[in-house]
């Protein structure tokens, strides 16, 4: 996994309006106090008697205080840096007030949420035991705050991240991707507002216990509609990954029991899966009503947070992981029936540190409990027109493939329900790929690929004189 270094800038109107008055004074402090200190100096030389030792002295120490004053508040006003590091942070001395500390610790961050989050300035609260630094989102970069709410996921590992901050994570992401215009995501979700109502359920609190105590929940790692994710413990040893989904009983019984048995199902068919990058499905039971996929954990970084930290990543780098990605894709379509991935995205996607990718997180509980609750649950950007209407297919997950594609080599999330055309963003992307990942986001699905194993074989041919050139240079 690669290191994330960061330097979020944070400077408040305060600190901006003292780091001003400090530099409008730089004559006098860095300037003038210590020419004044000097002539002091030289007239009390040139006349001894005219000039009492203890006021010269005492107007020189006065004139230096002005200047060590001045380089003072101008060190104070001028660090406007969180530093953020794998270790943990390090805050700005304005900052610091009472805590007399400036240095603080992921191992004892323990609980980060939003307070005010439907204000003009939410504000980030981070505890760290008995202390804790408030942070006005306001006055940072959306991409810094992006990336520091990265880094408490990522590296908290005993943070309880609170639902209102999971969802303003969520809605940042969201307004990065969309701000400024009134593209085809805003009109498909207003679309889907139309025609969809959502009822959200409560999800499990850190400590709350499954089958006997035997798992633990840990912290939430991320909910929405009827379903969520958390990391959790098993045997009070083993960090596992479980995932909720529920059923309401508002729906049709029918509808409800339909969606209960393909859960069932389909939880049985990925428990039998085995392959070495695509996380094994440990256990799925069934505890007042909840449905749950137990999954293996696995250490690494997902490709939106890799991306997100590195940018693009290039053609070559892309067609490498297309390739793993079609061999995991080309086993689950072609098991005894066919295991439909559903939610094929950079966020479900972790590398290894060895640099080997692994499927996690399959949305099979999201697409029955769609279908029984008609409520839209996945990324929109990666869903295929098919898979919106309750139809998804083998051709979905292709589809999904192409959108991952898009976003590793532009670093941006495609379009919904657009082909895509990843050149357009990246021209150093050939023509020859830009027309494969075209091709694989046909909004007909019979325009696709028809299965995982021939994009690899479209993969090798595009791999195949990129290594003739790197040998000629060799």
């Amino acid at each position: 996994m690669a290191e994330l270094q960061l330097k979020v800038r944070y400077r408040t109107p305060e600190a901006t309006v003292g780091f001003t008055a400090v530099a409008a004074l730089t004559p006098v402090w860095a300037l003038g106090a210590p020419v004044l200190c000097g002539l002091v100096i030289g007239y009390a030389l040139g006349h001894p008697a005219a000039a009492a030792v203890h006021i010269v002295v005492l107007m020189c120490l006065a004139l230096l205080s002005v200047t060590a004053a001045g380089i003072l508040l101008a060190a104070l006003f001028e660090d406007d840096r969180i530093h953020v590091s794998k270790d943990g942070l390090s805050i700005p001395l304005t900052l610091m007030g009472l805590k007399r500390r400036r240095n603080f610790f992921w191992n004892e961050l323990g609980a980060a949420t939003i307070i005010d989050a439907q204000s003009d300035s939410p504000k980030l609260l981070l505890s760290f035991g008995k202390q804790s630094i408030l942070l006005s989102t306001k006055v940072m970069k959306r991409d810094d705050l992006e990336q520091l709410l990265l880094a408490t996921e990522l590296w908290g590992t005993n943070c309880n991240r609170s639902p209102e901050l999971i969802l303003f994570q969520t809605e940042l992401r969201s307004e990065g991707n969309t701000k400024g215009l009134l593209s085809y995501t805003t009109m498909w979700e207003q679309e889907l507002g139309r025609r969809f109502s959502s009822t959200s359920f409560i999800p499990l609190e850190p400590g709350k216990t499954l089958q006997n105590g035997r798992i633990k929940v840990v912290r939430q790692l991320a909910f929405g509609g009827f379903s969520a994710i958390y990391l959790a413990q098993r045997n009070k040893m083993e960090l596992v990954v479980l995932k909720e989904a529920v059923v309401p009983n508002s729906v049709d019984p029918k509808a409800k029991a339909s969606a209960e048995e393909h859960l069932a199902r389909e939880g049985k068919l990925l428990a039998l899966l085995n392959h070495p990058q695509i996380a094994h499905v440990l256990d799925c039971f069934v505890e007042d009503e909840r449905h749950y996929l137990l999954l293996e954990h696995i250490s690494g970084q997902d490709l939106r947070q890799y991306v997100r930290q590195n940018g693009a990543q290039s053609q070559a780098q892309v067609i490498d992981w297309g390739l793993q990605l079609a061999g995991i894709l080309d086993y689950l379509h072609t098991q005894n029936p066919p295991i439909i991935h559903r939610d094929l995205t950079p966020d479900n996607i972790v590398m290894r540190n060895d640099g080997t990718l692994v499927l996690i997180d399959f949305g099979a509980s999201n697409q029955f409990i769609g279908t029984a609750t008609g409520t839209m649950i996945g990324k929109q950007a990666f869903i295929s027109p098919e898979q919106l209407r309750g139809k998804a297919t083998t051709q979905s997950d292709i589809y999904a493939f192409a959108g991952t594609m898009f976003f590793l080599l532009t670093g941006k999330d495609p379009t919904p329900l657009m082909v895509a055309h990843p050149r357009k963003t990246n021209e150093a992307v050939s023509e020859a790929f830009d027309q494969l990942v075209a091709e694989c986001s046909a909004m007909d699905a019979v325009n696709r690929p028809a299965n995982a194993h021939l994009i690899a074989e479209r993969l090798k041919q595009l791999q195949y004189p990129m290594a003739l050139v790197g040998s000629d240079h060799g």
